[in-house]
């Protein structure tokens, strides 16, 4: 019996797992993965032109929510060869979430989603990986001056930046560096969602 014509997630399964080959390869042992890479965009789920275009919602769940999933089980698959250390522990893994997960707002079905999504796996892939000795933690950011918002004009900003309780401002991308070292490097945080959004709740709109 013929094999089904290979698709897209075939061809995407190929290039992710070559990447953390290749990684390998120059570096040793794949000891982290820090899952960062995912797309946005608003639109209403009944607009004024009809309901919302389902192509779209699939999109950003494929990229922000399967992404991060396919990412994981090749890393995972890769980490549990190593050799663990003194504690047994053989890689860490931090995914990307939002608070958009927490406070979606109007327009934001698929990103919250695909971040819910997100949020939703940290405890269940902690829990199987985790005798492998693999960590599983997600950080959840909240508004952050990435450059997307930088090209915004100055009073864009600071009218964003007000409804951030403290401190009163965006956040610095160091400042979200700083966490994922952190789920990378402390042996005993595993399982968690942290929010990092200066005490912010995102309105309905």
């Amino acid at each position: 019996m013929p094999l089904p014509p290979r698709g897209p997630a075939s061809r995407t399964d190929e290039a992710a797992g070559a990447a953390l080959d290749a990684a390998i390869g120059v570096q040793g042992p794949l000891w982290g993965l820090v899952n960062c890479a995912g797309i946005g965009g608003a639109s209403r789920i009944v607009g004024r032109d009809g309901p919302m275009d389902l192509a779209a919602f699939e999109r950003t769940i494929r990229v922000n929510l399967i992404g991060t999933f396919n990412m994981l089980r090749l890393a995972a698959a890769r980490m549990q060869a190593n050799t663990p250390d003194a504690d047994g522990a053989r890689g860490a893994i931090v995914n990307t979430a939002s608070v958009a997960a927490f406070d979606g707002q109007i327009g934001q079905a698929a990103y919250a989603a695909s971040k819910g999504g997100i949020v939703s796996l940290a405890l269940p892939a902690a829990r199987e990986l985790a005798r492998f000795g693999i960590r599983v933690n997600t950080v959840a950011p909240g508004i952050f001056l990435t450059p997307l918002l930088a090209e915004l004009p100055p009073e864009v900003q600071q009218g964003i930046a007000g409804s951030i309780p403290f401190p009163n401002r965006l956040g610095d991308p160091a400042e979200f560096a700083d966490v994922v070292l952190m789920c990378l490097t402390n042996s005993y945080l595993n399982a968690e969602v942290i929010r990092l959004d200066g005490g912010v709740r995102l309105p309905p709109k």
